[in-house]
């Protein structure tokens, strides 16, 4: 409770010390304009003395030109007119006034330039001043306001992050897993392509046997029929050396008989 009573008094005294302050401001605003005025109506009426002054100078140089020029001409010691010396003397004098006159003016001119510059500044600079104690004021009057909304901010960033990361995590599980069932079907694949090779090359071998069997029990009965055919040929050449044997021991009526008796007519 005493916390919130000193809350409540200060924006009073906060609001009496501003409210001093814009007096005091316009104030010195109100004196510097004062002084700048001033300042501004005695140099229009210097700026009027020297007009003033001029057309005298101008009045009396007039009238001493037409007494002189009603007068006889005086001349020097060389015959020179002094007349026209004095007219081109008095025309360079006024040449040269009106030149000092010139520069007086556009320094006057400058320095008035100069003071509203600076009177222009120092606006500048004391209303930027009561823009930052208006915006400091006002900060701190909405102190706790603004501090909620940043918090409300911050806690919505935040359900927005774990969103963002949530769905992100999801996305990242759901290529894991396509990547993964992919592996799989690749292996598989893989698997199935190996099976069938091993399959294809099962059955050549197997072929390759079968083959090779017929072919040895191919060899092997010719073999066979190599072996009879050289037995039948070893047999009949035994029976042609015996029955050679034969003939020649005359064994078993082999030789025939030989008959010495004359045949009968």
């Amino acid at each position: 409770m005493p916390r919130s009573r000193s809350r409540s008094s200060s924006p009073k005294k906060k609001h009496k010390h501003s409210r001093r302050s814009r007096s005091r401001s316009r104030d010195r605003e109100s004196s510097s304009s004062r002084r700048s005025s001033h300042k501004r109506s005695r140099s229009k009426s210097k700026e009027r003395r020297e007009r003033e002054r001029e057309r005298d100078r101008e009045r009396r140089h007039q009238r001493s030109h037409s007494k002189s020029g009603r007068s006889s001409p005086v001349v020097d010691i060389f015959g020179r007119d002094l007349s026209k010396r004095n007219e081109l003397e008095e025309k360079q004098k006024k040449e040269e006034e009106e030149r000092r006159a010139e520069m007086e003016r556009q320094r006057k001119i400058r320095q008035q330039e100069m003071e509203a510059r600076l009177i222009e500044e120092e606006v500048a600079k004391r209303v930027e001043e009561m823009v930052a104690k208006r915006v400091e004021q006002e900060l701190e009057k909405r102190k706790d306001d603004i501090e909620a909304e940043v918090l409300r901010r911050v806690e919505e960033a935040k359900r927005v992050l774990e969103a963002a990361m949530l769905e992100e995590m999801e996305l990242k599980k759901q290529q894991e897993l396509e990547a993964q069932k992919a592996k799989e079907e690749d292996e598989r694949r893989k698997r199935e392509e190996l099976e069938r090779i091993m399959e294809e090359n099962r059955r050549k071998m197997e072929e390759a046997q079968r083959k090779l069997a017929e072919e040895r029990l191919e060899m092997v009965e010719r073999q066979r029929k190599m072996d009879e055919e050289r037995l039948a040929f070893v047999q009949e050449q035994q029976r042609l050396q015996k029955a050679d044997q034969d003939l020649i021991l005359n064994k078993k009526s082999a030789r025939p008989k030989l008959s010495f008796g004359l045949k009968k007519p």
